[in-house]
């Protein structure tokens, strides 16, 4: 049964109730049904948002400094990872929302897709494209550890040449020529011969406008990241398709006393109006740690989301507003036993 099944139960059986009253006249029918619909939305809101912050997205884990729901996680990085309702996560940068395909927080890292890219099954039909960017603002950076290859390239507009075997250990040595012996053009990843008539070169972009203006003159390209197959030979690696983007996390005194276990084991979290530290407990939020008695909790609906108080406090007053008002109007109504007069006329 869904959550909201319960509310609108209820909310059918006060109306049926009311209805067959037969000492309440059509008016007063209409003004109670009414203050039912404007303020139970609102109880039901309250009782939504008090819920806990979701440590999961399908089966990718959201810990500390992510956060999928408001006021979770660090403020640094709010609104940077989007759940759909299908429990697809997806990475929000200026560029557009691109899948996520896992995180890592022992190696700070998040892997992602981008559907516009050039993958094995284009061979040599090139789709259009675009570049993909962060927000340079954010804790959030494209990792060392891609490689971009581009593919039919202008020779007239891009310096296309081959370059000495170090290039691909130590790329900052080099030029800013689009090497044309890669290994990786040489050995593309899941299919080294998807392309028969098409060239391909390997060039890292230092900046947005640079992968820009390479795409300007290149009709696609791709992005290949290497992955650590082992963590006692750090050195072995496998390419893979996808962006590699680097984070950092955010570690305070607060943070760390919040989540120890010892302590209560809260979640690290933040105010939404105010951006302080909150540590979020399952019996409400502090400033400090959950076990920490010697400060007042309060209920997390009234920090993390700030307009839930409001709403609250507006539907708690409409109810006494419509008992007094249903009283008022109830001791001056005449019985009509269900036959409408002008005292009861609607309209």
């Amino acid at each position: 049964m869904s959550p909201l099944m319960p509310t609108l139960f209820t909310r059918r059986k006060l109306i049926t109730a009311y209805q067959n009253s037969p000492s309440i006249s059509t008016s007063m029918t209409f003004t109670f049904v009414l203050l039912i619909f404007l303020t139970l939305p609102f109880l039901t809101l309250t009782a939504t948002q008090a819920s806990l912050c979701r440590t999961s997205c399908g089966n990718i884990p959201i810990n500390y400094p992510f956060g999928i729901d408001d006021g979770c996680g660090s403020p640094y990085f709010k609104n940077l990872l989007v759940c759909s309702g299908l429990s697809k996560l997806e990475l929000r940068t200026p560029s557009g929302r691109y899948p996520v395909k896992s995180i890592s927080y022992s190696d700070p890292h998040i892997l992602v897709t981008d559907p516009f890219m050039w993958n094995c099954q284009d061979g040599d039909d090139f789709r259009a494209t675009r570049p993909f960017s962060l927000d340079t603002s954010t804790h959030l950076s494209l990792s060392s550890q891609n490689d971009y290859l581009f593919f039919n390239c202008s020779e007239q507009n891009v310096i296309i040449e081959p370059k000495p075997v170090f290039c691909e250990r130590f790329p900052e040595r080099c030029d800013s020529s689009c090497d044309s012996s890669s290994y990786l053009c040489r050995h593309l990843p899941e299919c080294a011969l998807a392309l028969r008539t098409s060239s391909c070169c390997s060039y890292y972009p230092k900046a947005t406008e640079s992968l820009r203006l390479m795409l300007k003159y290149c009709a696609s390209y791709t992005s290949v990241y290497w992955r650590n197959t082992g963590e006692n030979q750090p050195d072995d690696q496998v390419p893979e398709y996808g962006i590699r983007v680097d984070f950092d996390i955010p570690v305070t005194t607060r943070c760390l006393q919040c989540q120890d276990t010892s302590k209560g084991g809260g979640m690290c979290g933040f105010d939404t109006s105010t951006q302080n530290f909150l540590c979020l407990c399952d019996r409400g939020n502090v400033t400090t740690y959950c076990k920490d008695h010697s400060i007042s909790q309060h209920r997390r609906n009234s920090v993390i989301a700030g307009t839930v108080t409001g709403v609250t406090v507006v539907g708690a007053f409409g109810v006494g507003a419509g008992i007094w008002y249903l009283k008022k109007v109830k001791a001056k109504a005449p019985v009509t036993c269900g036959v409408q007069s002008n005292e009861n006329r609607l309209f």
